[in-house]
């Protein structure tokens, strides 16, 4: 019998761990599969280890783990495998294939012009976005979202669109945030790159509010990604990538 285990990052905001479980339900909901379980990496229970043994003691003969992450990092690459293999080696008779995060993708700069339009804020040539993404010391995340960013500005091509982060990656979205309010335009757009709700959303806030007390530019903070269903579907195509004899499956695990 087949399963498959949705690995989630975790947060030490409730809200965002609650925010992750209902979306993953609703994923589930997509697939005919009768053991489906979802895990957290840290900072939240079940673990991946609760959750793989759970699949197995439920009856899994063949575990598809799918990696709930926007970009692919340390977390993807070193941290999860790491996990897995650990499990693969307590359970041996028990076939697992690991699957890639959602990664660079049109339907995700679809969602960020969703994200845009919901402001209800006119986007103009006198306006400049900021994609924020979380960041890391891998490269790969850097040239993703640096992708995407490029994407997003093909979309709208009088405004210029840059790439920040809020951890281990420059620029910053501090030092960002001080570069936009010197720059000549007036209106300034912020998109969190963040699945959920959580700390680094807080920051954000916290770090625009302190900037608009000294600036005359209107910083305008739109929704971070949340639930939408064309993250959906790319989880659903990750997972379909792990069937058939051609199937993709990640050289990490």
């Amino acid at each position: 019998m087949e399963a498959i285990l949705y690995i989630c990052h975790g947060s030490r905001v409730k809200e965002a761990s609650a925010q992750a479980i209902d979306f993953i339900r609703i994923c589930m909901k997509r697939h005919p599969n009768v053991i489906q379980e979802y895990c957290f990496l840290e900072l939240e229970s079940p673990t991946i280890e609760e959750a793989y043994a759970a699949c197995v003691y439920r009856g899994a003969t063949k575990i598809k783990a799918i990696p709930i992450l926007l970009l692919t990092a340390a977390h993807a690459k070193h941290d999860i495998p790491q996990v897995l293999r650990k499990m693969k080696n307590q359970f041996p008779d028990v076939e697992m294939k690991y699957g890639r995060p959602i990664g660079v993708s049109e339907r995700m700069v679809d969602i960020l012009e969703e994200r845009l339009i919901e402001t209800k804020e006119k986007i103009t040539e006198n306006s400049l976005v900021l994609l924020v993404g979380r960041g890391s010391s891998d490269p790969d995340v850097k040239r993703d979202l640096g992708h995407i960013a490029n994407s997003l500005q093909n979309r709208i091509p009088n405004t210029r669109v840059k790439d920040c982060y809020l951890t281990a990656a420059s620029p910053s979205f501090g030092e960002a945030l001080l570069k936009a309010n010197s720059t000549p335009v007036n209106q300034i757009f912020v998109i969190p790159y963040l699945l959920f709700t959580g700390l680094l959303m807080q920051s954000m806030e916290r770090a625009i509010s302190e900037v608009q007390r000294n600036s005359d530019k209107k910083f305008v903070l739109c929704p971070y990604l949340g639930y939408h269903p064309k993250i959906e579907q790319a989880i659903s195509d990750r997972i379909q990538e792990l069937s058939g004899e051609s199937a993709y499956v990640s050289d990490y695990a």
